[in-house]
């Protein structure tokens, strides 16, 4: 199945897959509110807004699995992020990203390995995947690694559509 088949729901909860976004370039980061690596959705806003019209986007999804950092209902994800952060790339659905209730897209996110040549289970809040214009997961940058760092930043201009 390709990622761009799977279902999803926007934080709005409507229907979504990721083949809205067929063509662009992805980042897709399992966020959360109460963690000490929440500003890094500042950086995670600033690669939305440079390189939105160079076909690239990051994709949030909120995740509670990691010390219950991100307890709140849909709303106060989207007002948190919105009046926080200024957040204007999409938001999934609070989602599962390991064990048994892992969620379909996670399962073959975590497929890919990260740098150090580790597959497996998404470690912390803020794990990033970059999935190229064509769908396929290339890139995964675990949590301590900054949106805007520099082997992120080549990484996605690497692959950004000519």
């Amino acid at each position: 199945m390709s990622l761009y088949d799977i279902p999803l729901r926007t934080l709005s909860g409507e229907p979504a897959t990721l083949g809205e976004h067929r063509g662009k370039v992805l980042l897709i980061v399992n966020v959360a509110s109460r963690c000490g690596l929440t500003p890094q959705y500042e950086g995670l806003e600033r690669l939305q807004r440079k390189y939105a019209d160079r076909g690239f986007t990051v994709v949030g999804v909120p995740c509670n699995q990691f010390m219950g950092q991100e307890p709140g209902t849909a709303e106060e994800i989207a007002t948190f992020c919105s009046a926080t952060y200024g957040v204007t790339f999409p938001m999934l659905e609070k989602t599962d990203v390991n064990g048994d209730g892992r969620h379909p897209l996670y399962a073959e996110l975590t497929k890919l390995a990260d740098a150090d040549g580790q597959a497996g289970d998404v470690q912390w809040n803020f794990e990033k995947f970059l999935v190229a214009a064509d769908g396929v997961p290339v890139a995964r940058f675990r949590p301590a690694v900054e949106p805007e760092a520099a082997e992120v930043v080549a990484a996605i201009e690497e692959r950004l559509p000519a």
